[in-house]
C-alpha cells in the first residue's frame, strides 16, 4: 500500500490501514519517544498516545511536507506535553559569554544504543533542547516557544549539553576525541 492509500483508508478509518501505518512508523517513532523519555514504559505510553493523536487527526494532515515529519511533529509535542505534565523541567541560568562549546561529532563511532544511553545521562532540561535543536532541526526561537523559555535559555542548555555529553564521552574514553573538537558548532 503506498503512503497516499495508507492516509486515504486512514481517513476512511480503516482498522487493517490504522494497524499497517502503527506497524509502519511505530519503530522510528518509538526511537524519537526514547530520545526524550528515558523509562521504557513512558516511551511506549507516548508512542502510543502520539500514534493515537495522529489517527484522530489524520484529517489535519495537508498532503504537502513530509507525511513521516508530520508524525514525527505529533510525536515530539506528545512527547513534551508529557514531560511538562510529568516532569520539571529545570534549566540552569542563561550563560551570557562563552566559548564556542567544542563538542565531538562521534555520533558516526557510536552505536544507536550508546547514543540514548548518553542522552539518558543529560538533565531533562539539557536532554531536550539537545533533541529539539540537534536532533529534530527546530531553531531556538522555535524551542523557546514550544517551552515557554527565553532563546538564551535555549541557547545555553544546547551549550551545557553538548558540554555534558563531551564530559561522558571523555569519562567513558571515547576515541580520538581531541580531533574532532569544535565539529558541528553552528549555533
Amino acid at each position: 500500500m503506498t503512503e497516499k492509500e495508507l492516509i486515504e483508508a486512514c481517513r476512511r478509518q480503516d482498522r487493517q490501514a490504522q494497524q499497517l501505518l502503527y506497524e509502519r512508523y511505530s519503530p522510528r517513532m518509538y526511537g524519537v519517544c526514547k530520545r526524550y523519555v528515558k523509562q521504557r514504559e513512558d516511551a511506549e505510553d507516548v508512542l502510543i498516545n502520539g500514534l493515537f493523536k495522529v489517527l484522530t487527526n489524520i484529517h489535519k494532515y495537508s498532503g504537502t511536507g513530509s507525511f513521516e515529519g508530520w508524525i514525527r511533529k505529533v510525536v515530539v509535542n506528545e512527547a513534551l506535553m508529557f514531560l511538562r505534565k510529568n516532569q520539571h523541567f529545570r534549566f540552569t541560568s542563561e550563560i551570557q559569554e562563552y566559548d564556542k562549546a567544542t563538542f565531538v561529532n562521534a555520533e558516526n563511532d557510536l552505536m544507536a544504543q550508546d547514543i540514548l544511553d548518553l542522552l539518558n545521562r543529560l538533565p531533562i532540561g539539557y536532554r531536550t533542547v539537545f533533541n529539539l535543536y540537534v536532533l529534530e532541526g527546530y531553531k531556538h526561537r522555535e524551542i523557546a516557544e514550544l517551552l515557554g523559555i527565553s532563546i538564551n535559555t535555549s541557547k545555553s542548555q544546547l551549550i551545557l549539553a553538548k558540554k555534558r555529553l563531551r564530559e561522558i564521552m571523555e569519562a567513558r574514553q571515547y576515541p580520538d576525541l581531541s580531533s574532532a573538537a569544535g565539529a558541528g558548532d553552528d549555533y
